[in-house]
């Protein structure tokens, strides 16, 4: 195992120990040690990043799994994590547990004001699988169109005006939406989990498949560049060559 600490700057107030209680364990990359594709482990890094806490990072290396890990959560596979000592092994039960645990005035809110933004993109991960681990060539077009039209649909999601965008008293068209994420300006719970797919989704597609997210879905791209800007996401991402790598026997060639 890799253990390296990430320290946050959100937060003023000074730490009694140096050392962080809370871990979070992460696949490990193709050299046992650097952060893995995963983009479960991607989704809890950003909340942890986001919500302004210390935390040592662990990266995994599956193939050689250390005994005392075993110990700590049998049967597991990453990401999990411990928080104050307690094991927490599911990523949504860690998701919830986090929200509810890390509150204001001291850790902001994550949770999405507009329950739509929890769904927007909700098939596109899952499109994007059936469509990359297809090797039949008569199948390939259909599963293309399928993740084309699960894309088109989060584009206008993303172009559609949220209710506080729009002026009630205005009898004018309110435009396109202008906002950077999926629930507005800041990155919230939706973004953390839609986020590493998409990104995933751009490479892989692109090295594997040359299929490019249409340049007119301008607002897919427009989120992705705003993700590129921040550094809970960049931070928390894996290399292009560690997605790539994880699905070199994934993606299966087209006969």
């Amino acid at each position: 195992m890799s253990s390296f600490i990430r320290t946050f700057l959100q937060h003023t107030e000074k730490t009694k120990s140096k050392t962080p209680s809370n871990s979070l364990y992460s696949i490990a990359g193709s050299d046992g040690e650097s952060i893995g594709n995963c983009p479960f482990s991607q989704r809890l890094f950003m909340i942890l990043w986001l919500k302004g806490v210390i935390f040592n990072v662990t990266t995994v290396d599956l193939k050689r799994k250390p005994a005392d890990l075993q110990d700590l959560a049998p049967g597991t596979n990453p990401p999990f994590m411990t928080f104050n000592g307690e094991v927490l092994v599911d990523v949504n039960k860690i998701e919830e547990f986090l929200e509810e645990r890390l509150v204001p005035p001291r850790y902001p809110k994550l949770v999405a004001k507009h329950p739509e933004s929890n769904t927007a993109g909700i098939d596109v991960f899952a499109k994007f699988s059936a469509y990359i681990k297809n090797p039949r060539k008569e199948a390939n077009e259909g599963l293309e169109k399928a993740l084309l039209k699960s894309l088109k649909r989060l584009d206008e999601y993303l172009q559609t005006p949220l209710p506080e965008e729009i002026d009630a008293n205005s009898v004018e068209d309110p435009g396109a939406s202008t906002r950077s994420f999926l629930d507005g300006p800041d990155l919230t719970l939706a973004d953390c989990n839609l986020l590493p797919k998409l990104h995933i989704i751009k490479i892989v597609a692109r090295k594997y498949r040359g299929f490019e997210i249409p340049a007119d879905m301008t607002r897919i791209w427009q989120y992705l560049n705003n993700a590129y800007q921040r550094e809970e996401f960049m931070n928390t991402c894996p290399a292009e060559r560690e997605i790539e790598f994880a699905y070199l026997d994934v993606a299966k060639k087209i006969k």
